[in-house]
């Protein structure tokens, strides 16, 4: 028996084609475009509010409201944070990614289809 992956796919459609496809690399590239900022903005933030909270314990410790500290406000940011992100790439995605994966779903379909 052998298998090579070089080989003719059964169903028809060439998977490392349509990955190495202009298509499939701009829908790729501008996912990226999104992703990675994002994770940035978001690991720096993170990690400052966690240094913040090693080394600056009088800041954060400082009282805005009742027993409400600048600590908190910032904890809560962090999840106010990762909702934000989310539902921000759930937009980008559904303006900017969904329509082109669906042009290459169909293209594909078509393949699948004429076989």
């Amino acid at each position: 028996m052998t298998d090579r992956i070089d080989s003719e796919p059964a169903g028809g459609i060439d998977y490392i084609a349509v990955e190495e496809s202009p298509g499939f690399r701009q829908l790729k590239k501008t996912q990226r475009s999104f992703i990675f900022p994002m994770a940035a903005f978001f690991l720096i933030w993170y990690f400052a509010y966690v240094l913040l909270a090693a080394f600056a314990t009088d800041f954060m410790g400082q009282r805005v409201w009742g027993d409400i500290t600048i600590g908190l406000l910032l904890g809560l940011g962090q999840f106010v944070t990762t909702f934000a992100i989310t539902m921000g790439y759930v937009s980008f995605a559904n303006r900017k990614l969904d329509p082109k994966a669906q042009e290459i779903r169909q293209e594909l379909e078509k393949v699948q289809a004429d076989v």
